[in-house]
């Protein structure tokens, strides 16, 4: 089966490319997005749904609204949906015929990869002890750890990110008791190709900004205020991303509305460069990556028409 998938870093309009080009070829999206899985991360995490009905026929989607935010939805859990997405979509027209790409889009490079590249997870349960015994604990230090308890769990290991540190060495630490479930093959091979948004670090920035002033607009500390009141915890909205950890701050009283928009925006702006450094590194991976510069709606179409003979 053929998958397409656009990444590239926040601001840069993978949405809008996505919709553009699921259109054109009469084919869906599979968000590959950590959060939007969530219910009721609207703005925050840049849905954008109207997007997708904008068109005509609207373009469908999957993999977005699917979780409670009071719960942690897994790595593992993602997968084993995807996979469940893929089969059924492998069933019906117009992907039983073989010729009609998926598009995945997201901003979550481990998301994607975990499906382009087939990863083998384990579901292990959270290990309060573990935990405990980690803290203070840096990310070189958790790495060196990891590398000596399961090197194999190590190789799979995002070790930039020290949540993904951790919860490798849960799952070293499980598959050392005999105690790990891991996922099941999807059962066909997935022919993936990558366009991957590249535009300058200037203009990420001040898209950046402007997309800040406008989901402040459009009640984005509302959304948070909301969330709470919902019964999801001051220490949950942590886990949900930049956006809802320094809004929720600034409700708790722990940061000024000014010093929250500030924060809030150096904070992506740094994110946006782990972004590109995780998307640069993707050739080097085994994937097959093409640069769209911009978000060039014409230039991904030529790039899919290059890709194969039946398209759409």
């Amino acid at each position: 089966m053929k998958i397409l998938a656009i990444v590239g870093p926040t601001a840069t309009g993978k949405t809008h490319l996505g919709v553009e080009v699921a259109s054109r070829l009469g084919s869906e999206i599979i968000s590959g997005d950590s959060r939007q899985v969530y219910r009721g991360l609207n703005i925050g995490t840049g849905k954008d749904l109207e997007e997708y009905s904008a068109v005509n026929p609207p373009v469908g989607f999957h993999l977005i609204n699917i979780a409670d935010p009071r719960e942690v939805y897994t790595l593992f859990r993602y997968q084993q949906d995807c996979h469940d997405v893929l089969r059924s979509l492998a069933r019906r027209p117009p992907f039983d015929d073989g010729t009609t790409p998926i598009l995945m889009v997201g901003g979550s490079g481990l998301y994607i990869e975990t499906i382009l590249r087939n990863f083998r997870l384990a579901d292990v349960n959270e290990d309060v002890k573990l935990r405990h015994d980690l803290q203070g604990q840096d990310r070189h230090e958790l790495a060196k750890r990891l590398l000596e308890a399961s090197p194999k769990t190590h190789a799979a290991t995002d070790c930039s990110s020290r949540r993904r540190l951790i919860r490798g060495l849960e799952i070293a630490a499980a598959e050392k008791h005999g105690t790990v479930c891991y996922t099941k093959p999807l059962g066909f091979e997935l022919d993936a190709r990558i366009l991957s948004i590249t535009t300058e670090r200037r203009q990420i920035r001040e898209n950046i900004t402007n997309r800040l002033k406008r989901r402040l607009q459009d009640g984005m500390v509302d959304e948070v205020r909301g969330l709470l009141q919902q019964g999801v915890t001051a220490e949950r909205l942590k886990s949900l991303g930049l956006e809802y950890r320094e809004i929720g701050a600034y409700l708790a009283g722990k940061k000024t509305y000014r010093s929250m928009v500030s924060d809030l925006e150096t904070a992506i702006g740094r994110f946006a460069k782990r972004q590109e450094t995780w998307f640069r590194g993707m050739p080097r991976r085994g994937l097959t990556v093409q640069t769209i510069e911009g978000g060039d709606v014409e230039a991904a179409m030529q790039a899919v028409e290059e890709w194969g003979p039946a398209v759409g």
